[in-house]
Protein backbone atom coordinates (compact mmCIF):
# COMPACT_ATOMS: atom_id res chain seq x y z
CA UNK A 1 0.00 0.00 0.00
CA UNK A 2 1.08 3.28 -0.65
CA UNK A 3 2.03 5.74 2.21
CA UNK A 4 -1.19 7.92 2.91
CA UNK A 5 0.81 11.06 3.59
CA UNK A 6 -2.34 13.16 3.10
CA UNK A 7 -4.38 12.21 5.82
CA UNK A 8 -1.81 13.68 8.63
CA UNK A 9 -3.41 16.13 9.91
CA UNK A 10 0.14 17.98 10.20
CA UNK A 11 0.73 17.53 6.30
CA UNK A 12 -2.63 18.16 4.95
CA UNK A 13 -3.27 21.18 7.41
CA UNK A 14 -0.46 22.44 5.16
CA UNK A 15 -0.73 21.34 1.78
CA UNK A 16 -4.67 23.24 1.71
CA UNK A 17 -3.51 26.35 2.32
CA UNK A 18 -1.36 25.95 -0.90
CA UNK A 19 -2.15 28.67 -3.78
CA UNK A 20 -3.00 25.43 -6.09
CA UNK A 21 -5.40 24.33 -3.25
CA UNK A 22 -6.93 27.58 -2.45
CA UNK A 23 -7.93 29.06 -5.61
CA UNK A 24 -7.64 25.66 -7.91
CA UNK A 25 -6.53 25.27 -11.04
CA UNK A 26 -5.89 28.98 -11.37
CA UNK A 27 -3.23 28.82 -8.62
CA UNK A 28 -1.09 26.26 -10.21
CA UNK A 29 0.90 27.85 -12.77
CA UNK A 30 1.75 24.63 -14.96
CA UNK A 31 -2.22 24.28 -15.56
CA UNK A 32 -1.86 26.43 -18.75
CA UNK A 33 0.41 24.02 -20.16
CA UNK A 34 -1.37 20.81 -19.38
CA UNK A 35 -4.36 22.60 -20.66
CA UNK A 36 -2.81 22.67 -24.01
CA UNK A 37 -1.74 19.03 -23.80
CA UNK A 38 -5.55 17.91 -23.01
CA UNK A 39 -7.69 16.24 -26.28
CA UNK A 40 -11.02 17.25 -26.66
CA UNK A 41 -12.86 15.88 -23.97
CA UNK A 42 -16.55 16.52 -24.92
CA UNK A 43 -19.01 13.24 -24.54
CA UNK A 44 -15.97 11.30 -23.31
CA UNK A 45 -15.35 9.00 -20.13
CA UNK A 46 -12.34 10.52 -17.98
CA UNK A 47 -10.71 8.56 -14.95
CA UNK A 48 -8.40 11.15 -12.48
CA UNK A 49 -5.82 9.43 -10.37
CA UNK A 50 -5.15 11.58 -7.36
CA UNK A 51 -8.06 13.27 -7.87
CA UNK A 52 -7.44 15.32 -4.93
CA UNK A 53 -9.82 17.89 -4.24
CA UNK A 54 -11.84 17.12 -7.42
CA UNK A 55 -10.90 20.28 -9.07
CA UNK A 56 -9.55 19.09 -12.64
CA UNK A 57 -12.77 16.34 -11.91
CA UNK A 58 -15.17 19.47 -11.95
CA UNK A 59 -13.01 20.85 -15.37
CA UNK A 60 -13.46 18.12 -17.49
CA UNK A 61 -17.01 18.07 -17.05
CA UNK A 62 -17.48 21.80 -17.52
CA UNK A 63 -15.77 20.79 -20.97
CA UNK A 64 -18.72 18.30 -21.48
CA UNK A 65 -17.14 15.39 -20.23
CA UNK A 66 -19.74 12.41 -20.09
CA UNK A 67 -18.37 11.43 -17.17
CA UNK A 68 -15.20 11.61 -14.62
CA UNK A 69 -14.07 8.60 -12.04
CA UNK A 70 -11.49 10.30 -9.29
CA UNK A 71 -9.81 8.06 -7.32
CA UNK A 72 -7.35 9.19 -4.17
CA UNK A 73 -6.24 7.39 -1.53
CA UNK A 74 -6.72 10.14 1.18
CA UNK A 75 -9.96 9.69 2.70
CA UNK A 76 -9.37 13.40 3.57
CA UNK A 77 -9.22 14.57 0.38
CA UNK A 78 -12.25 12.25 -1.15
CA UNK A 79 -14.30 13.68 1.40
CA UNK A 80 -13.49 17.44 0.20
CA UNK A 81 -14.00 16.55 -3.43
CA UNK A 82 -17.58 15.27 -2.59
CA UNK A 83 -18.29 18.20 -0.14
CA UNK A 84 -16.98 20.80 -2.98
CA UNK A 85 -19.35 18.61 -5.80
CA UNK A 86 -22.51 18.46 -6.80
CA UNK A 87 -22.81 16.64 -9.97
CA UNK A 88 -24.18 13.22 -10.88
CA UNK A 89 -21.65 12.50 -13.18
CA UNK A 90 -18.32 12.73 -11.22
CA UNK A 91 -18.03 9.83 -9.03
CA UNK A 92 -15.18 9.62 -6.33
CA UNK A 93 -13.81 6.50 -4.60
CA UNK A 94 -10.78 5.88 -2.49
CA UNK A 95 -8.55 3.63 -4.21
CA UNK A 96 -4.93 3.11 -3.82
CA UNK A 97 -2.95 3.45 -7.35
CA UNK A 98 -0.61 0.86 -6.28
CA UNK A 99 -3.40 -1.82 -6.24
CA UNK A 100 -6.22 0.38 -8.16
CA UNK A 101 -7.55 -2.01 -11.35
CA UNK A 102 -9.65 0.02 -13.92
CA UNK A 103 -12.10 -2.20 -16.23
CA UNK A 104 -11.04 -2.96 -19.62
CA UNK A 105 -11.90 0.08 -22.36
CA UNK A 106 -13.62 1.68 -19.42
CA UNK A 107 -12.75 5.16 -20.26
CA UNK A 108 -11.32 7.20 -23.30
CA UNK A 109 -8.94 9.85 -21.52
CA UNK A 110 -6.76 8.91 -17.47
CA UNK A 111 -5.32 11.87 -16.46
CA UNK A 112 -3.33 12.73 -13.19
CA UNK A 113 -1.05 15.34 -11.72
CA UNK A 114 1.44 15.10 -9.62
CA UNK A 115 0.57 11.53 -8.11
CA UNK A 116 2.65 8.78 -10.07
CA UNK A 117 5.45 9.76 -8.15
CA UNK A 118 4.13 8.49 -4.75
CA UNK A 119 3.74 4.78 -6.75
CA UNK A 120 6.08 2.63 -6.38
CA UNK A 121 5.42 -0.24 -9.54
CA UNK A 122 4.50 2.15 -12.17
CA UNK A 123 5.13 -0.33 -14.70
CA UNK A 124 2.06 -2.26 -13.00
CA UNK A 125 0.18 1.08 -13.38
CA UNK A 126 1.11 1.99 -16.46
CA UNK A 127 0.17 -1.88 -17.94
CA UNK A 128 -3.48 -0.98 -16.27
CA UNK A 129 -4.33 2.12 -17.47
CA UNK A 130 -3.27 0.79 -21.29
CA UNK A 131 -6.05 -1.84 -20.56
CA UNK A 132 -8.18 0.53 -19.52
CA UNK A 133 -8.06 2.82 -22.49
CA UNK A 134 -10.02 2.46 -25.21
CA UNK A 135 -7.84 1.92 -28.52
CA UNK A 136 -6.54 5.72 -29.49
CA UNK A 137 -7.18 6.63 -25.57
CA UNK A 138 -5.14 9.04 -24.09
CA UNK A 139 -2.81 9.35 -21.07
CA UNK A 140 -2.03 12.90 -19.79
CA UNK A 141 -0.21 13.05 -16.69
CA UNK A 142 2.37 15.08 -14.56
CA UNK A 143 4.66 14.21 -12.23
CA UNK A 144 7.56 16.06 -9.94
CA UNK A 145 10.75 15.91 -12.57
CA UNK A 146 13.33 13.85 -11.79
CA UNK A 147 16.10 16.40 -11.69
CA UNK A 148 13.88 17.93 -8.90
CA UNK A 149 13.47 15.08 -6.84
CA UNK A 150 16.80 13.06 -7.33
CA UNK A 151 18.53 14.14 -4.95
CA UNK A 152 18.91 12.88 -1.25
CA UNK A 153 18.08 15.75 0.61
CA UNK A 154 16.44 18.59 -2.39
CA UNK A 155 17.15 21.78 -1.55
CA UNK A 156 18.80 25.17 -3.11
CA UNK A 157 22.30 25.70 -2.23
CA UNK A 158 24.30 28.48 -3.81
CA UNK A 159 27.22 28.23 -5.87
CA UNK A 160 30.34 29.98 -6.05
CA UNK A 161 29.06 32.95 -7.60
CA UNK A 162 25.80 32.99 -5.06
CA UNK A 163 23.71 31.97 -7.48
CA UNK A 164 21.00 29.31 -6.36
CA UNK A 165 21.62 26.25 -7.35
CA UNK A 166 19.63 23.12 -7.29
CA UNK A 167 21.77 19.67 -5.97
CA UNK A 168 21.30 16.89 -8.48
CA UNK A 169 23.32 13.33 -7.02
CA UNK A 170 22.31 9.77 -7.21
CA UNK A 171 20.47 10.12 -10.17
CA UNK A 172 20.74 6.90 -11.70
CA UNK A 173 20.19 5.02 -8.39
CA UNK A 174 16.07 5.13 -8.95
CA UNK A 175 14.07 4.53 -5.65
CA UNK A 176 12.33 5.70 -2.54
CA UNK A 177 13.15 9.05 -1.72
CA UNK A 178 12.32 10.69 1.19
CA UNK A 179 11.68 14.25 2.07
CA UNK A 180 10.47 16.53 4.86
CA UNK A 181 7.24 18.61 3.05
CA UNK A 182 4.77 19.52 5.35
CA UNK A 183 5.83 16.09 7.53
CA UNK A 184 8.77 14.11 8.40
CA UNK A 185 9.76 11.34 5.90
CA UNK A 186 7.18 11.79 2.78
CA UNK A 187 7.81 9.46 0.75
CA UNK A 188 8.23 9.36 -3.30
CA UNK A 189 9.86 7.24 -5.74
CA UNK A 190 12.67 8.58 -8.20
CA UNK A 191 12.90 7.43 -11.71
CA UNK A 192 15.30 8.63 -14.88
CA UNK A 193 13.20 10.28 -17.05
CA UNK A 194 14.38 7.22 -19.73
CA UNK A 195 12.21 4.87 -17.39
CA UNK A 196 9.11 6.75 -17.36
CA UNK A 197 9.20 7.18 -20.70
CA UNK A 198 10.30 3.67 -22.23
CA UNK A 199 7.80 2.42 -19.80
CA UNK A 200 5.04 3.91 -21.66
CA UNK A 201 6.51 3.23 -25.25
CA UNK A 202 6.92 -0.61 -24.28
CA UNK A 203 3.84 -0.90 -22.57
CA UNK A 204 2.17 0.22 -26.14
CA UNK A 205 1.87 3.90 -26.08
CA UNK A 206 2.77 6.62 -28.39
CA UNK A 207 4.45 9.86 -26.92
CA UNK A 208 2.41 12.89 -28.00
CA UNK A 209 4.09 16.02 -26.47
CA UNK A 210 6.74 15.98 -23.35
CA UNK A 211 6.72 19.41 -21.81
CA UNK A 212 9.36 20.39 -18.46
CA UNK A 213 7.53 23.40 -17.07
CA UNK A 214 9.22 26.70 -17.09
CA UNK A 215 7.02 29.27 -16.19
CA UNK A 216 6.36 32.06 -18.29
CA UNK A 217 7.74 36.14 -17.95
CA UNK A 218 3.97 37.36 -17.72
CA UNK A 219 4.33 34.63 -14.76
CA UNK A 220 6.83 35.57 -13.44
CA UNK A 221 5.92 39.29 -13.05
CA UNK A 222 2.79 38.24 -11.67
CA UNK A 223 4.03 36.17 -9.26
CA UNK A 224 8.24 37.16 -8.51
CA UNK A 225 8.46 33.60 -6.55
CA UNK A 226 8.26 31.54 -9.58
CA UNK A 227 11.75 32.87 -10.67
CA UNK A 228 13.65 30.26 -9.48
CA UNK A 229 11.86 27.96 -11.57
CA UNK A 230 13.87 28.74 -14.25
CA UNK A 231 16.88 26.87 -12.64
CA UNK A 232 15.76 24.07 -12.99
CA UNK A 233 12.53 21.69 -13.92
CA UNK A 234 10.09 20.90 -11.60
CA UNK A 235 7.89 19.24 -13.46
CA UNK A 236 7.37 16.87 -15.98
CA UNK A 237 4.56 16.93 -17.99
CA UNK A 238 3.42 13.95 -20.43
CA UNK A 239 0.93 13.34 -22.94
CA UNK A 240 0.48 9.92 -24.69
CA UNK A 241 -1.83 7.86 -26.76
CA UNK A 242 -2.60 4.10 -26.60
CA UNK A 243 -1.70 2.42 -29.66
Amino acid sequence: MAQNIYDNPAFFAGYSQLPRQVHGLAGAPEWPAIRSMLPDVTGKRVADLGCGFGWAARWFREQGASSVLGFDLSQNMIARARTDTDDPAITYQIADLETLDLPTAACELVYSALAFHYVRDFGRLIRMIHAALVPAGELVFTIEHPIFMAAAHPHWVLDEDGRKTWPVNGYATEGERRTDWFAKGVLKYHRRLATTLNTLTDTGFTLRRIDEFAPTQEQIAQMPTLAEEIERPMMLLVSATRT
